[in-house]
């Protein structure tokens, strides 16, 4: 692990924030929280992640590691500490996942393709992360996945399929339809308080299926129901 003035882990470069805490409750990380920056640049997200007194209305925030698109990593905040990257969400019953999780930034405007060299450098730094804390490729979830409706990244461009092909997330396979709700929660989604049932859908398509339109669909189901194979 990065000490204070030391390197990165994993050959990050080691660019200390000011912004993160101790982890509440006993709490470890059990999750990778994966987010897009919509900054101008990666240093400028860096420089925003790392700013104790950001411009007025807008509070301090951090994550443990950002990309730039041309694949430099970099290192916040140790592993062991709390980053505040997630916000307001739940993820199976996780309501301070921030407490649970390892944020990683990666430097996108949320509209173009995430760059290869972006990529292939998640591609290096999420298998000892997950080793590290003994995190399965269902604890990569998007922020998307933990706050539907507030938060969008790493959207529609991201590609999910790719990391689950080298078994660092979750794709849906093979099965037959299911009930979609009881296996929207098995898989982690949890429905903000007042909001409409429609929004869990959305936020499932966006991750899993987001060519897909319209009401839902057997597709839809059937992509449920393998992945809460998976998970439960």
């Amino acid at each position: 692990m990065a000490a204070d003035g030391g390197a990165g882990s994993g050959g990050a470069i080691w660019h200390p924030s000011p912004n993160f805490g101790a982890r509440r409750h006993g709490g470890a990380p059990s999750l990778v929280v994966l987010h897009y920056t919509a900054m101008a640049s990666a240093e400028a997200a860096l420089a925003r992640l790392c700013d104790p007194e950001p411009p007025a209305g807008l509070g301090p925030v951090s994550a443990h590691y950002l990309i730039s698109e041309r694949g430099r990593v970099w290192q916040m905040v140790r592993e062991e500490d709390r980053a505040w990257h997630a916000g307001a969400g739940n993820w199976r019953g996780c309501e301070d996942v921030n407490s649970h999780s390892i944020g990683i930034e990666l430097a996108n405007d949320g509209t173009t393709p995430f760059p290869e060299p972006q990529m292939a450098a998640l591609e290096r730094l999420l298998p000892p992360v997950l080793h590290r804390w003994d995190i399965g490729p269902e604890g990569v979830i998007g922020h998307s996945d933990m706050a539907p409706g507030r938060k969008v990244d790493p959207g529609p461009r991201f590609d999910w399929r790719r990391l689950a092909l080298r078994g660092l997330a979750l794709w849906p396979g093979v099965a037959g339809p299911g009930a979609f709700d009881e296996d929207l929660a098995a898989i982690g989604y949890r429905l903000p308080e007042g909001a409409e049932a429609g929004l869990l859908l959305a936020a499932f398509r966006m991750r899993f299926r987001p060519w897909a339109r319209g009401p839902l669909s057997e597709a839809d189901r059937q992509a449920a129901r393998a992945l809460a194979a998976r998970v439960g």
